[in-house]
């Protein structure tokens, strides 16, 4: 990608700039009763609930999280508890950034507005957002637009809101299946890849690939 200044960057948030402990979490919370050897596919099938979750029509983000575990541990055979589940939803507006974002973040902000699309609730999210330790223009959550990522209608919610068309931006996530590869299909031309190591990287979809935030500024040409 040639060097394209934006009128808006915008940004997946929970991943991407604020660190993801949802596995780590998960790690914690059922050590007791899932083995060491398993923990690792019992995240990933985890993982693999939430994603299922958001694909139907929206709900609560309280009750993607309860839905992903109830249905996780029943294919594992683990008694589901409530207020077992209901400690990942408390425990996300705790979680802080990436330690790479602040710097770089406060870079681009200096140039160019920052907009973030996020799966979150409203309740949790400015928390997460007011760590990040660089201005923030707008905030648009899944709650706002009445459905997740990797629904198209999140993305023309937003751009929406921005009053800009998908060429006017510069789209940044460590996700290709919640983010880049909807972003593809609404011909989002300009996009970064931040390899996270979450997905692997997939050429295709057509992006610039940076290690963490503090190479987003040279793609913009700062």
């Amino acid at each position: 990608m040639t060097t394209f200044r934006p009128k808006y960057v915008t940004f997946d948030c929970y991943g991407t700039l604020t660190r993801f402990r949802m596995t780590d979490t998960a790690r914690e919370l059922y050590a007791a009763v899932v083995p060491a050897e398993k923990m690792d596919q019992f995240c990933r099938d985890f993982a693999a609930y939430r994603l299922d979750e958001v694909l139907g029509p929206w709900q609560p983000y309280r009750y993607v999280l309860l839905n992903a575990v109830e249905r996780t541990c029943k294919k594992w055979g683990i008694a589901f508890d409530p207020a077992t589940a209901n400690k990942f939803y408390e425990a996300v507006p705790t979680w802080g950034p990436w330690d790479d974002v602040p710097a770089g973040l406060s870079k681009v902000a200096k140039e160019v507005p920052l907009v973030i699309l996020s799966n979150a609730s409203n309740s949790q999210i400015h928390s997460n957002v007011a760590k990040l330790g660089a201005p923030v223009h707008a905030v648009f959550t899944a709650e706002d637009a009445q459905a997740y990522k990797p629904h198209m209608r999140a993305f023309e919610y937003m751009l929406d809101h921005l009053g800009c068309g998908p060429e006017d931006i510069l789209h940044v996530s460590s996700s290709l299946r919640y983010d880049l590869m909807t972003a593809h299909d609404m011909g989002i031309r300009n996009k970064v890849f931040v390899a996270r190591g979450h997905e692997p990287s997939t050429p295709y979809y057509g992006y610039t690939e940076i290690k963490d935030i503090g190479g987003l500024p040279g793609v913009i040409g700062l």
